[in-house]
């Protein structure tokens, strides 16, 4: 084997277990080996997991916060969200100075510090309209030939300011798939109609179905109650046969959703087979996300964003996410706690359609290695994992 973990406490094992690993795969999980390892690993009884996923980061954004002025996060962080718009608006300005050649370090060092916090694979979306261009775009592609045997990318051409309002746009998100893009991305919200909302998504599924990808849009991110880009989204999915390609983001309006509205969203989302990804950390309103779990919908946590003109804060650490959002959410008891962690593992796999991800023989061997034994203190301190293990190979450094 190319490296044994011993004595790893994993989640659906009451006993200490060995983990054999060998050509980037997970071959044994027993109580006792026998076999030969070129490098041996005492977890020391603490905890061992997949690695973490983060369904939701505007990568191309991070370290820009400095570069502009902070009124977007006044407007975006406002009572009742209802300058959210606004906030978009507000941080577009950044990119009419977008360049790759900036962009790339920022990504380089938000990377970096994903693969420290042992979060392997992360759905990272890059603007792109008339002011960013490709510029996105194309520092993400370099960012992923560079990172490919640490961190597993999925690049969303993300058409942040509209297609209808910024005309044009389509034909960018279009040549950004053929740049090597893997998911089509989406805002319909942001447009000025419905009318619009409905052209916007229809001519994304367009581009999606040319290139056979997976579909990632941010819906209601906003403080109004009428939003119903969501439900849009999900029909359009049933429509075209795109059941479980599709995730949605944010969704922030449906907490002033009336109960009726919301159960009928449920059955719909059901029947698309939707996951969603909710990051209450960011913003005052969030989707209703232990009502969501009770009715079986996948949902994740996201980081969203790295010091950007919408977050302060972010370290490309979903252990600190989930401890943010346990609290925000009151997810306080202990198989509340699990499920958090279940949030940053497990829902965001299945949602970004990422394979042979559970810790499972014949899966990848992407883990990480805690200083604890039980997910509750792994949320609780949120501390960089002491091992990494990505791909099969032990990431230097850790």
């Amino acid at each position: 084997m190319d490296i044994l973990i011993q004595n790893a406490r994993l989640r659906n094992h009451e006993k200490l277990m060995n983990i054999g690993i060998k050509d980037g795969k997970i071959i044994e999980i027993a109580e006792n080996t026998t076999q030969k390892a070129n490098q041996t690993i005492d977890a020391k009884g603490n905890l061992v997991t997949e690695a973490f996923c983060n369904p939701h980061l505007h990568l191309c954004k991070v370290y820009t916060l400095e570069m502009m002025e902070q009124d977007s996060l006044k407007s975006y962080h406002g009572s009742g969200m209802g300058a959210a718009m606004t906030a978009i608006e507000l941080a577009a300005k950044v990119k009419e100075n977008y360049d790759a050649e900036w962009i790339l370090p920022n990504v380089r060092k938000a990377l970096k510090l994903a693969a420290k916090n042992g979060n392997l694979y992360i759905r990272a979306f890059a603007d792109v309209d008339s002011k960013a261009k490709l510029e996105g775009i194309k520092a993400l592609l370099q960012a992923k030939q560079e990172f490919k045997d640490i961190i597993d990318l999925q690049i969303v051409a993300f058409p942040q300011d509209g297609v209808v309002r910024e005309p044009g746009t389509i034909e960018l998100i279009d040549e950004a798939m053929k740049m090597g893009a893997d998911v089509v991305g989406g805002i319909p919200w942001i447009e000025f109609t419905k009318q619009d909302e409905q052209t916007h998504i229809d001519e994304m599924f367009k581009i999606a179905k040319k290139y056979n990808a997976d579909i990632s849009m941010l819906v209601d991110d906003a403080g109004d109650a009428d939003l119903r880009t969501l439900e849009m989204f999900a029909l359009k999915a049933i429509q075209e046969n795109w059941q479980g390609r599709v995730l949605s983001h944010h969704a922030r309006a449906m907490q002033l959703y009336t109960t009726p509205y919301f159960k009928k969203l449920v059955a719909i989302l059901k029947k698309a087979q939707m996951g969603i990804v909710s990051d209450p950390h960011t913003g005052p309103l969030h989707a209703k996300v232990k009502e969501l779990l009770e009715e079986d919908i996948l949902v994740s946590f996201g980081q969203d964003d790295i010091l950007d003109a919408y977050y302060p804060f972010g370290q490309n650490n979903m252990l600190e996410v989930a401890f943010l959002n346990v609290h925000i959410l009151w997810m306080t008891t202990f198989p509340e706690i699990e499920k958090a962690y279940d949030m940053i593992t497990h829902y965001p796999a299945k949602s970004m359609n990422i394979p042979n991800y559970p810790l499972q023989i014949n899966n990848n061997a992407n883990l990480v290695i805690h200083n604890v034994p039980t997910v509750r203190e792994a949320i609780q301190y949120h501390a960089a994992p002491t091992y990494v293990i990505s791909h099969g190979k032990l990431l230097e450094n850790q």
